[in-house]
């Protein structure tokens, strides 16, 4: 059996078995529960009552966070040489194409999104065996395919980021760090809920949202009452 350390049967100490918190309260409690000695994420996962193996109950969006992630995203412009200084200018990280493609090739992928344009993916879309396994295929419904490519890095750096359903039903991402103030965790976490909501498959019968937790990266899960999420 797994020995519960002592930081850990402080952070169950403080939690009540069974009980349905407030999120206001939640993000209270997911800062006190944590003992981390870096600035951990704070994570939302959301239980749906679809089933993904079906094309008419998938949920896949795009949200941008009020107050980001508070995460450093890096950010590749795979841009022709026109749009190169627009996509610096708006803060991204690399900018090239074919340099990066060969980058790419050669096993380098130390970036957290990349954005592209139209004319280009016929060259990025190669690429689809390296970046689609790591989640950073460009497309189109997420909005990193676009001839809108400052915008679209400006936006990713302000905290868009793109979630969709997994195989067990349930939509995962980070909603910010433990050093927020609970109030941002909370209007963080009311968007994605929000626009989870707004994505319902018509197909989608019964309870929607069936749970939601929040929790930090090494802490419990604190189980969140959801239409405490959906009050404006």
């Amino acid at each position: 059996m797994a020995k519960v350390t002592k930081n850990k049967k402080a952070a169950l100490e403080k939690l009540e078995a069974g009980k349905l918190y407030d999120l206001h309260e939640a993000s209270k409690l997911v800062k006190e529960i944590t003992f981390t000695k870096f600035d951990a994420s704070v994570d939302i996962d959301v239980r749906l009552g679809v089933d993904p193996r079906k094309a008419n109950q998938m949920v896949r969006g795009v949200v941008t966070l009020p107050h980001g992630t508070g995460k450093q995203v890096r950010v590749l412009a795979l841009v022709t040489p026109d749009k190169e200084a627009e996509a610096t200018e708006a803060g991204a990280d690399f900018v090239g194409l074919d340099n990066y493609i060969e980058k790419i090739k050669g096993g380098w992928t130390d970036v957290d999104v990349i954005i592209t344009m139209p004319p280009v993916m016929g060259k990025v879309g190669a690429l689809g065996r390296i970046l689609g396994p790591r989640g950073l295929m460009p497309n189109p419904k997420s909005g990193t395919v676009t001839m809108e490519v400052g915008k679209a890095v400006k936006e990713v750096k302000m905290g868009k980021i793109d979630f969709k359903v997994d195989k067990f039903g349930i939509v995962h991402t980070s909603v910010g760090k433990v050093s927020f103030d609970p109030e941002k965790i909370v209007d963080n976490a009311k968007e994605f809920v929000h626009t989870i909501q707004k994505l319902k498959p018509s197909a989608a019968k019964g309870t929607y949202i069936k749970s939601i937790y929040l929790s930090s990266t090494m802490s419990p899960g604190i189980q969140v009452e959801p239409k405490s999420c959906l009050e404006s």
